[in-house]
């Protein structure tokens, strides 16, 4: 097992077992660029100077805050280290919510849980069974790299995984204002025709998340981009946007949205087509040969 991310304790109130956490994600891309001179093709290397432009050693360079205009008092790496902050080693559960309450905004990057060793394995699973069945997560702050962070302690989903999840989380005040981005979009009504068609849409076109089949599609023109170039092959170009139809009205695209589903246009939703017809703002996107097929079937 690779080394732990952090190490310490899980607190809630007079309960408390070791834990280990580890980073539930990593870096796939495979492409790593350098910097290069475009005159020479050789590598740039970044030193670190001074004010007065004198190189400046990585064991003589110490951070400073500057309390002051050009003033600065500094701090070494083991003043930091030996800070009095209890999450340091120790992650107190503060609170326990439900856990679709936090809204996705919040949360940040997920680590896998587990316990420190055999001993710590009963206390740790009968709060993690016990997570599971109340569904909810526990809040509480650790401190790693610089500050101190909230996280979110979690049961996974399938209760056959013996572990726990943690998420580092944000605090509130890291987040923006909603209202001043949303406050100017123009309130409109919401036409129960195309309300029912566009929920007939989300239906035909919902499934069980399947998160194998999303690919980074961007790193694979990047390859086959730098594998061109090693080559001397021609670099692959993006192609055209196809052509779309005429701006339609709403109705009508999404009734030909659904149809392209290959399901039936509700009843109801069909009802008021023609009323509608004057609403105007929404492109029709070019069905796929198979939608094409079932219109000229119909």
């Amino acid at each position: 097992m690779p080394r732990p991310f952090w190490s310490g304790q899980v607190r809630i109130s007079l309960v408390s077992f070791g834990i280990k956490l580890f980073p539930a994600t990593e870096a796939k891309s495979e492409i790593h660029f350098h910097q290069l001179s475009r005159k020479s093709g050789e590598r740039i290397k970044h030193q670190k100077v001074s004010a007065d432009e004198e190189p400046v050693e990585k064991s003589d360079i110490v951070k400073g805050y500057e309390y002051r205009k050009g003033e600065y008092v500094t701090v070494e790496p083991e003043e930091i280290e030996h800070l009095r902050i209890p999450s340091r080693r120790t992650l107190e559960v503060a609170q326990f919510v439900d856990a679709d309450e936090p809204g996705p905004e919040f949360f940040e990057k997920p680590y896998f849980v587990v316990p420190e060793n055999d001993v710590q394995a009963e206390a740790f699973a009968v709060i993690r069974k016990a997570l599971h069945e109340t569904k909810k997560i526990g809040l509480g702050k650790i401190a790693f790299g610089g500050r101190e962070h909230l996280v979110a302690l979690s049961a996974p989903k399938d209760d056959k995984l013996a572990g726990m999840m943690a998420y580092t989380m944000r605090y509130a005040e890291e987040l923006r204002d909603p209202a001043k981005y949303f406050g100017e979009i123009k309130r409109v009504s919401v036409d129960e025709d195309q309300l029912s068609l566009a929920k007939e849409l989300i239906k035909r076109k919902s499934g069980k998340f399947a998160p194998e089949k999303f690919k980074d599609e961007y790193e694979v023109a990047l390859r086959e981009m730098v594998e061109a170039k090693v080559k001397h092959a021609p670099i692959p170009r993006e192609e055209p946007a196809p052509k779309t139809a005429k701006v339609i009205n709403l109705m009508d695209a999404l009734r030909k949205s659904v149809r392209g589903e290959e399901a039936p246009v509700p009843k109801k939703a069909t009802a008021k087509a023609a009323a509608t017809g004057s609403r105007k703002g929404i492109a029709l996107v070019k069905p796929a040969a198979k939608a094409s097929k079932s219109r000229k079937s119909a």
